[in-house]
């Protein structure tokens, strides 16, 4: 009996921790869908309604309403890798610019609220800075993958300028640009795509010191 009241003891305070993560998240997540319809102030009783937790929790699990904003944008950032899936890295051009531009879209369009509440933080913490550089060093790094087949035989120079190109107009800012232009997303998702052939065919080209010039 002694022996089992011990086990319990111990098993306590980690019940206590994982209920504590979850509700965290769960706030966070709250704050979230908040961010995806359209809120960009948040108060801290829409956040403890959407979650269904006390306005009194919520500043039990964080220091502040700018925490909570962080730390729920980091985590939006992080679940990125659950919205990516493996591309094609060789085979005929049209479908690998084809898949790459659909992934592209969808997820940019997905990430927007959360890049524009970036954009209005005075100082966004180094934890934001350091997830949004990887998300941006992965992304250039998949653009490498794919399109090996068209970047590798290049000069450096060159292929340094192609892959500068198409990670410019697969980034979020240039989605941004055609969405917040007008575009609807089936018209940027082409236009990306367009923009993409466009480069990888200047690409195909002989350049200076290939043609003599």
């Amino acid at each position: 009996m002694e022996q089992a009241a011990q086990e319990t003891d111990r098993r306590a305070p980690d019940g206590r921790t994982e209920r504590g993560r979850q509700t965290r998240e769960k706030i966070a997540d709250a704050l979230l869908s908040l961010l995806d319809e359209g809120e960009s102030r948040f108060v801290a009783d829409r956040v403890a309604e959407r979650a269904g937790v006390s306005r009194r929790l919520v500043f039990h699990h964080f220091e502040d309403i700018a925490q909570l904003t962080d730390i729920a944008i980091t985590r939006r950032l992080d679940q990125l890798g659950a919205r990516t899936r493996p591309l094609p890295t060789d085979g005929r051009r049209e479908v690998r610019v084809a898949a790459l531009v659909e992934q592209r879209a969808r997820i940019l369009e997905w990430l927007t609220p959360t890049r524009l509440a970036v954009m209005r933080m005075e100082s966004p913490s180094e934890r934001i800075q350091r997830v949004t550089r990887d998300v941006m060093d992965f992304a250039r790094q998949r653009l490498a993958e794919v399109f090996a087949v068209e970047l590798d035989p290049l000069p450096e120079s060159r292929r340094a300028d192609l892959l500068n190109g198409l990670d410019a107009v697969t980034t979020w800012s240039t989605w941004h640009h055609w969405r917040s232009g007008g575009l609807d997303t089936e018209a940027a998702r082409r236009t990306m795509e367009a923009t993409v052939h466009a480069l990888l065919a200047a690409a195909d080209l002989p350049g200076p010191a290939a043609d003599g010039r």
